[in-house]
């Protein structure tokens, strides 16, 4: 075990400013560790969290709501805040090259970097489909949506390709949002419609008829496979007519992940042990959804990402002093609450629990900003 003295001097880095690394961030702030030096790397300021994502596309929850300071939170740990991006891992050297130009040297080294949209599996989605992650180049595009949806001759026709948790969650966002803004009739497709895991039986007919409640059209299992400027084409051939098409599914690891000699698994992502360290590095921990945990995976959301920070922030202290690490094992079941933008939330756990109505949206609501209250320092 080292001391303070030894710890002195001792250069923890962190890349990526994901739910992870904020949840560590925090635990530093509360309980700080003497001697050691850390040091964030992300490309802005601040981060978005994506549990409140589509109820500030629905137009609940401000741009600010939504947003963790990372510049507060760094300011908080005692940290230093590098606006810049990864672009080379060198494990050997211990040392991380930035976008800028600048080489970063490291003793502990943790990476959370995300996905990157990957649209080269359905036809023309590059050109004419909006990613819905990175997150923050969503809001970006967003906005230019938004603008263009509200000129007299806008988009009133919208796609969501994705029917997964993110892919439901869009469409009632989006359904919300455009329904109280324009006084045109709009139409919301949901494609491509999958039983994501989490989903129970009870669920899914809840989300049926919501969906139908709400006026959004289901076109389930059926996916797309070319995204042009009148619409969404499908495998059976059926075209969905559409003026603004999103896209949630088909994510992939970043690239500069696949310049590395670290392990990773089938698709490219980092893979880690229990203890969230890279499998062939004990000095790099990766986690969020540019990792996979080998033993245990699970599917690539929020909620994991956020169950790994309070693990990671204490193997990190441990790697640090030179302890045994903590193993993690992910629960399989998780409390799943979906807005319906009309006041209500569907929600359930497990294989039987299913709920509706305005008290699941409240303690959504609550829970979201629960935990943004966190980072207020």
């Amino acid at each position: 075990m080292e001391t303070s003295a030894e710890i002195l001097g001792k250069r923890l880095l962190l890349v990526g400013g994901g739910h992870a690394h904020v949840l560590v961030l925090e635990a530093f702030a509360r309980n700080p560790e003497p001697g050691l030096t850390i040091t964030l790397v992300t490309k802005d300021g601040l981060t978005p969290y994506s549990g409140m994502l589509p109820g500030h596309l629905a137009g609940t929850y401000t741009r600010d709501e939504i947003h963790i300071d990372l510049k507060r939170l760094v300011r908080a740990a005692g940290a230093e805040l590098i606006l810049d991006e990864a672009v080379g891992f060198d494990r050997a050297a211990r040392r991380v090259r930035l976008k800028g130009g600048e080489e970063l040297a490291y003793d502990i080294l943790s990476v959370d970097i995300g996905i990157t949209p990957d649209l080269s599996g359905i036809a023309g989605a590059e050109e004419h489909a909006l990613a819905v992650k990175p997150i923050g180049s969503l809001l970006e595009k967003w906005d230019r949506l938004v603008d263009s949806a509200l000129a007299p001759d806008g988009p009133r026709r919208f796609a969501i390709v994705g029917g997964g948790v993110a892919g439901i969650c869009l469409a009632f966002a989006v359904r919300a949002f455009f329904a109280a803004r324009v006084t045109d009739p709009i139409t919301v497709s949901l494609i491509g419609a999958s039983e994501a895991p989490s989903i129970n039986a009870g669920m899914r007919r809840r989300i049926a008829r919501a969906l139908k409640r709400r006026g959004i059209a289901v076109h389930a299992e059926d996916v797309a496979v070319r995204i042009d400027r009148s619409g969404v084409t499908l495998a059976s051939g059926r075209h969905v007519p559409a003026d603004a098409v999103l896209v949630s599914t088909h994510a992939a690891p970043p690239s500069v992940l696949a310049t590395t000699d670290w392990a990773k698994d089938d698709s490219g992502f980092l893979a880690v042990r229990p203890t969230l360290q890279i499998l062939n590095d004990e000095t790099a921990f990766a986690v969020g959804d540019c990792a996979t945990m080998v033993a245990h995976p699970r599917p690539k959301a929020g909620v994991f990402a956020v169950r790994q920070g309070p693990v990671l922030a204490r193997n990190l202290r441990r790697a640090v002093r030179g302890e045994a690490l903590e193993a993690y094992i992910p629960q399989r079941d998780h409390l799943l609450l979906i807005a319906t933008g009309d006041g209500r939330a569907i929600g359930g756990r497990g294989r039987f629990l299913a709920f509706e109505g305005r008290l699941a949206w409240r303690l959504k609501d609550f829970i979201d900003r629960r935990f943004m209250r966190r980072f207020e320092f």
